[in-house]
């Protein structure tokens, strides 16, 4: 039974049939999106997709340098694109984001909540406190609290979409990756919890779980030929994976097309198994 507003107002989120526009090569025109952590990897091949299919993209850094970096390859694009440094940890980090991207571009209607650490490689045992603290606060905590945040400026607008970027690691802890699996595991959970909330105002939220892809964050784990096969092998994959592959999994998620899709984490992993 829908609960909580019309089925009226779940159909129109993004507006127009989701056959007639989702796929479109401007679907996300009017859009304004904000996408923590990017500006290397899969946060920027995330900006840079949103951004071609119409978006306004915001996007964050901790590093003033790699912001400016990252705006110059979009607007060199011909792309409309600001962002701000932010360590999405801090509360009142994330507060003056959220506070930039409206002031720039007058609204919020997409979050892809992408930022996240492994401070630890190595026995989870010989993890300590305060590395669990970090990797819980801005992995899991850091994400909800975003949500929290853009959620009332995305029902003024009607309605929005967010997602949050777990792992394959979440379905199938790593090993010597043990905090960072385990947190990823949580956003699994974050998504589910979440979206029954969310989508009586019109929002949906899904996830996205990466396999491995070739990214200066997981260089560890396949700079190495060796280290490499051994990951990939483990993970049920015949190869690594591109950004841009994961970022076209988040555009889906966030477009018409994907309407219907809510409370769910997409695997991008390249037939690695998605089970708990």
């Amino acid at each position: 039974m829908w609960r909580g507003g019309s089925p009226g107002r779940f159909r129109a989120v993004f507006g127009g049939s989701p056959l007639s526009s989702g796929g479109s090569p401007r679907a996300l025109e009017g859009k304004v999106a904000l996408v923590t952590a990017g500006t290397d990897g899969i946060g920027l091949a995330v900006a840079e997709a949103l951004g071609v299919a119409g978006a306004q993209v915001f996007l964050s850094s901790r590093h003033a340098h790699n912001v400016q970096r990252a705006l110059e390859r979009l607007r060199g694009r011909g792309l409309k694109a600001s962002g701000v440094t932010c360590h999405v940890g801090v509360a009142e980090e994330r507060e003056r984001m959220v506070q930039q991207a409206l002031d720039t571009f007058g609204a919020i209607d997409i979050l892809v909540s992408n930022a996240a650490v492994n401070p630890h490689l190595g026995p989870a045992l010989d993890a300590d406190e305060r590395v669990w603290d970090k990797v819980f606060q801005v992995n899991v905590t850091a994400a909800a609290m975003l949500v929290r945040l853009v959620v009332p400026h995305m029902e003024r607008r009607g309605g929005g979409a967010i997602v949050l970027m777990s792992s394959i690691a979440g379905y199938q802890p790593m090993a010597g990756l043990g905090p960072y699996s385990v947190s990823k595991t949580a956003l699994l959970g974050l998504v589910a919890a979440l979206s029954p909330e969310l989508l009586p105002r019109g929002i949906r939220i899904n996830g996205v779980a990466p396999g491995l892809v070739q990214t200066r964050f997981s260089s560890a784990l396949w700079q190495d030929e060796a280290v490499q096969e051994k990951a990939l092998g483990a993970l049920g994959a015949l190869r690594l994976g591109q950004p841009q592959e994961v970022a076209a999994a988040v555009l889906f998620l966030v477009s018409p097309q994907a309407s219907f899709i809510a409370g769910q984490t997409l695997l991008v992993a390249g037939g690695g198994g998605a089970r708990l």
